[in-house]
Protein backbone atom coordinates (compact mmCIF):
# COMPACT_ATOMS: atom_id res chain seq x y z
CA UNK A 1 0.00 0.00 0.00
CA UNK A 2 1.31 3.31 -0.40
CA UNK A 3 0.76 6.07 1.97
CA UNK A 4 -1.86 8.72 1.31
CA UNK A 5 -0.34 12.43 0.57
CA UNK A 6 -2.99 14.22 -0.22
CA UNK A 7 -7.11 14.28 0.75
CA UNK A 8 -8.13 13.47 -2.93
CA UNK A 9 -6.72 10.03 -2.97
CA UNK A 10 -9.85 8.96 -0.82
CA UNK A 11 -12.43 9.53 -3.53
CA UNK A 12 -10.17 8.37 -6.12
CA UNK A 13 -10.06 5.41 -4.37
CA UNK A 14 -13.22 5.30 -3.69
CA UNK A 15 -13.71 5.16 -7.44
CA UNK A 16 -11.71 2.76 -7.92
CA UNK A 17 -13.41 0.35 -5.53
CA UNK A 18 -17.34 1.58 -6.97
CA UNK A 19 -15.37 0.46 -10.43
CA UNK A 20 -14.42 -2.77 -8.97
CA UNK A 21 -17.89 -3.75 -7.30
CA UNK A 22 -20.29 -2.15 -10.25
CA UNK A 23 -18.35 -2.79 -13.33
CA UNK A 24 -21.20 -2.25 -15.53
CA UNK A 25 -22.31 1.10 -13.88
CA UNK A 26 -20.62 4.85 -14.41
CA UNK A 27 -18.86 6.02 -11.83
CA UNK A 28 -17.03 9.47 -11.30
CA UNK A 29 -17.00 13.09 -10.37
CA UNK A 30 -19.48 15.85 -10.63
CA UNK A 31 -17.75 16.90 -14.25
CA UNK A 32 -18.37 13.12 -15.27
CA UNK A 33 -21.72 13.80 -15.02
CA UNK A 34 -22.63 17.39 -16.51
CA UNK A 35 -24.18 15.99 -19.55
CA UNK A 36 -27.46 14.51 -19.56
CA UNK A 37 -26.87 11.91 -22.37
CA UNK A 38 -26.10 9.01 -19.72
CA UNK A 39 -27.43 9.22 -16.21
CA UNK A 40 -27.10 5.85 -14.50
CA UNK A 41 -24.33 5.90 -12.19
CA UNK A 42 -22.61 7.07 -9.15
CA UNK A 43 -20.96 10.90 -8.57
CA UNK A 44 -18.23 10.78 -5.98
CA UNK A 45 -18.37 14.00 -4.69
CA UNK A 46 -16.52 15.83 -1.31
CA UNK A 47 -18.53 17.85 0.11
CA UNK A 48 -15.93 18.97 3.06
CA UNK A 49 -13.00 18.81 4.65
CA UNK A 50 -12.82 19.22 8.47
CA UNK A 51 -10.02 18.90 11.39
CA UNK A 52 -9.75 16.20 13.28
CA UNK A 53 -7.67 14.25 16.23
CA UNK A 54 -3.95 13.39 15.14
CA UNK A 55 -3.06 9.98 14.97
CA UNK A 56 -1.59 8.02 17.95
CA UNK A 57 1.70 8.97 15.68
CA UNK A 58 1.02 12.36 15.51
CA UNK A 59 -0.18 12.66 11.67
CA UNK A 60 -2.66 15.84 10.90
CA UNK A 61 -6.11 14.45 10.79
CA UNK A 62 -8.59 15.55 7.89
CA UNK A 63 -12.48 14.45 8.18
CA UNK A 64 -13.82 14.68 5.00
CA UNK A 65 -17.33 14.32 4.50
CA UNK A 66 -17.95 12.30 1.39
CA UNK A 67 -21.54 11.78 -0.80
CA UNK A 68 -21.70 9.10 -3.30
CA UNK A 69 -24.70 10.55 -5.66
CA UNK A 70 -26.77 7.56 -7.31
CA UNK A 71 -28.76 8.33 -10.58
CA UNK A 72 -30.67 6.13 -12.84
CA UNK A 73 -32.07 7.22 -15.82
CA UNK A 74 -35.54 7.72 -16.31
CA UNK A 75 -37.67 5.03 -16.58
CA UNK A 76 -36.02 2.98 -13.94
CA UNK A 77 -37.91 0.36 -12.38
CA UNK A 78 -39.50 2.42 -9.05
CA UNK A 79 -36.86 2.12 -5.84
CA UNK A 80 -33.81 1.42 -8.32
CA UNK A 81 -32.12 4.12 -6.76
CA UNK A 82 -32.46 3.24 -3.21
CA UNK A 83 -31.56 -0.39 -3.86
CA UNK A 84 -28.45 0.89 -5.51
CA UNK A 85 -28.03 3.01 -2.24
CA UNK A 86 -28.34 0.11 -0.43
CA UNK A 87 -25.95 -1.75 -1.43
CA UNK A 88 -23.51 1.07 -1.52
CA UNK A 89 -24.25 2.01 1.81
CA UNK A 90 -23.28 -2.15 2.27
CA UNK A 91 -19.97 -1.63 0.03
CA UNK A 92 -18.92 1.84 2.67
CA UNK A 93 -19.14 -0.09 5.53
CA UNK A 94 -15.83 -1.38 7.19
CA UNK A 95 -14.20 -0.11 4.28
CA UNK A 96 -10.93 1.96 3.67
CA UNK A 97 -10.57 1.43 0.06
CA UNK A 98 -7.52 -0.42 0.11
CA UNK A 99 -5.68 2.89 1.79
CA UNK A 100 -3.51 1.75 4.67
CA UNK A 101 -4.84 1.13 7.93
CA UNK A 102 -2.51 4.12 9.88
CA UNK A 103 -3.96 6.52 7.71
CA UNK A 104 -7.65 5.87 6.90
CA UNK A 105 -10.32 5.62 9.61
CA UNK A 106 -13.16 3.30 8.90
CA UNK A 107 -16.24 5.11 8.15
CA UNK A 108 -18.36 6.79 10.09
CA UNK A 109 -22.05 8.58 10.15
CA UNK A 110 -23.47 6.50 6.81
CA UNK A 111 -26.76 8.04 6.08
CA UNK A 112 -29.08 7.49 2.82
CA UNK A 113 -32.01 9.55 1.83
CA UNK A 114 -33.36 10.11 -1.42
CA UNK A 115 -31.82 13.70 -2.94
CA UNK A 116 -34.20 16.73 -3.00
CA UNK A 117 -33.59 19.74 -5.51
CA UNK A 118 -34.17 23.43 -4.64
CA UNK A 119 -36.69 23.92 -7.58
CA UNK A 120 -38.14 20.33 -7.37
CA UNK A 121 -40.27 17.98 -4.88
CA UNK A 122 -38.12 15.27 -3.75
CA UNK A 123 -36.28 12.86 -6.43
CA UNK A 124 -36.41 9.15 -5.63
CA UNK A 125 -34.26 8.57 -8.88
CA UNK A 126 -31.31 9.87 -7.24
CA UNK A 127 -29.95 9.17 -3.85
CA UNK A 128 -27.58 10.04 -1.89
CA UNK A 129 -24.94 7.95 0.32
CA UNK A 130 -22.58 10.25 2.63
CA UNK A 131 -20.56 9.43 5.03
CA UNK A 132 -16.95 10.80 7.44
CA UNK A 133 -13.89 9.56 6.83
CA UNK A 134 -11.20 10.27 8.45
CA UNK A 135 -7.20 10.23 6.40
CA UNK A 136 -4.11 11.22 8.69
CA UNK A 137 -1.54 13.06 6.69
CA UNK A 138 2.10 14.09 7.01
CA UNK A 139 5.22 13.11 8.26
CA UNK A 140 4.74 10.72 11.90
CA UNK A 141 6.04 13.35 14.68
CA UNK A 142 7.25 10.45 16.81
CA UNK A 143 10.19 9.89 13.77
CA UNK A 144 12.96 12.12 15.12
CA UNK A 145 15.40 12.91 12.44
CA UNK A 146 18.03 12.57 15.97
CA UNK A 147 16.99 9.62 16.83
CA UNK A 148 15.94 10.83 20.55
CA UNK A 149 12.06 10.59 21.62
CA UNK A 150 10.83 14.08 21.96
CA UNK A 151 8.17 15.95 23.42
CA UNK A 152 6.86 19.48 24.09
CA UNK A 153 3.46 20.73 26.25
CA UNK A 154 1.05 22.44 24.64
CA UNK A 155 1.22 25.38 27.02
CA UNK A 156 5.04 25.97 26.85
CA UNK A 157 5.33 26.35 22.96
CA UNK A 158 3.70 28.61 20.72
CA UNK A 159 3.32 26.25 17.87
CA UNK A 160 2.97 22.69 18.54
CA UNK A 161 3.29 21.78 15.05
CA UNK A 162 7.17 23.25 15.13
CA UNK A 163 10.02 20.51 16.01
CA UNK A 164 12.13 23.22 17.12
CA UNK A 165 10.05 23.92 20.56
CA UNK A 166 10.22 20.19 21.18
CA UNK A 167 12.92 19.23 23.82
CA UNK A 168 14.54 15.32 24.51
CA UNK A 169 12.66 13.14 26.85
CA UNK A 170 14.69 13.18 29.71
CA UNK A 171 15.77 9.72 31.08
Amino acid sequence: MTLIEKPSQLPQAIGVALHAAFPDLRVGSHQDFQSDAEKTGVMVTVEGNGPGIRSREGRKAHALTISLTVMVAPGALPFDACDLASQLMDLVLDNRWSLPQSQCDLPTTIVAAPSGRATEATDYDTWTVSFTQTLYLGPVLLDDPTGQPLFASTWDVLDIDDPDQYKPLAE
